[in-house]
């Protein structure tokens, strides 16, 4: 890569060292462990931080990519191009308004659970295992156990590429399965209003703990993965027509199905991305050759091959 080095001068007049990496391996920064280096690699520790980086960009000419924890997606061998936008700690900041949660985009799911089960508010029990980010989640509309964002989520702030900041209402979501009017439109979400229920703390930690331990008794939590690989089909569920394919446990270099649950590919050891896609590509053929139904990938696939 050519170092642009007027970006990396206006960078180091925004963010301290320790927020800013230059050639950083993704395979650090996702929860798959696998990714090829990004050009630049930078944690926004705040809104202003957030929009002076973005308008930097804008005037470099340095294309970006937004990442929360790196929990729904595949980064390929070559990496990333120009930026990648990782929110963490500082973006994780969470306060309590009535029956309102407003959150920064870096907060945990698990967090934000835990958090309204405290302030005993009921609707996010669904997302206390999903191991993402909160902006990650309103831009898949991630969902479990019958739960989805879209039920949940009442006002999100975005920043835009000239960093003006943008904030949609629950008319402009265009919220569907897997699916937000976020993964069109570029703009990075930066902040979050959930809108809850009033609820008992104690039945609302209960059902946590029971969706809590049905997740590690049937997924593959132990291992490197970027959680679930496949979109449901309708009709089916993906892990169970690849396990009644027979392709439990089937690996491609370091990519492994998983023997625990079907649904998941994981990292068993040292896998590269084009392990990944080789698997998901024999898992797809076989599975519509036996059953006739076709698998897409709910895992984000990003960079360059």
């Amino acid at each position: 890569m050519e170092i642009n080095q007027e970006f990396v001068d206006g960078i180091k007049k925004i963010l301290p060292a320790e927020q800013f990496y230059i050639n950083e391996p993704m395979s650090k920064h996702t929860t798959f462990n696998i990714g090829g280096p990004a050009d630049y690699l930078i944690f926004p520790g705040s809104m202003d931080q957030l929009q002076a980086v973005v308008k930097l960009m804008n005037q470099c000419d340095i294309p970006f990519t937004i990442l929360g924890n790196g929990s729904n997606v595949l980064v390929l061998d070559k990496g990333i191009r120009g930026a990648v936008i990782k929110f963490h700690a500082p973006m994780s900041y969470k306060r309590c308004e009535g029956n309102k949660i407003i959150a920064g985009a870096g907060a945990y799911l698990k967090h934000i659970s835990q958090y309204a089960a405290e302030n005993s508010l009921t609707g996010m029990e669904f997302a206390c295992g999903i191991p993402g980010s909160l902006g990650g989640a309103v831009f898949m509309n991630a969902g479990a156990y019958d739960g989805e964002m879209k039920n949940v989520v009442k006002e999100v702030k975005t920043v835009t590429a000239t960093g003006k900041v943008l904030t949609y209402g629950p008319d402009e979501f265009n919220f569907g399965y897997r699916h937000s009017v976020f993964q069109a439109n570029g703009q990075a979400i930066a902040e979050i209003t959930l809108e809850l229920q009033p609820g008992n703390k104690e039945d609302i930690q209960a059902k946590m703990d029971d969706y809590t331990a049905r997740r590690e008794s049937k997924q593959p939590l132990e291992m490197p993965s970027a959680g679930s690989t496949f979109k449901r089909p309708e009709g089916y569920y993906a892990g169970t027509l690849i396990d009644s394919t027979g392709l439990k446990g089937l690996q491609v270099g370091g990519a492994q199905i998983s023997t625990k649950h079907a649904g998941f590919v994981v990292n068993s050891g040292h896998a590269t991305a084009q392990d990944v896609l080789d698997l998901i590509k024999e898992v797809q053929d076989r599975v519509y050759k036996e059953k006739g139904v076709k698998l897409y990938p709910e895992v984000r696939i990003i960079g360059e091959q």
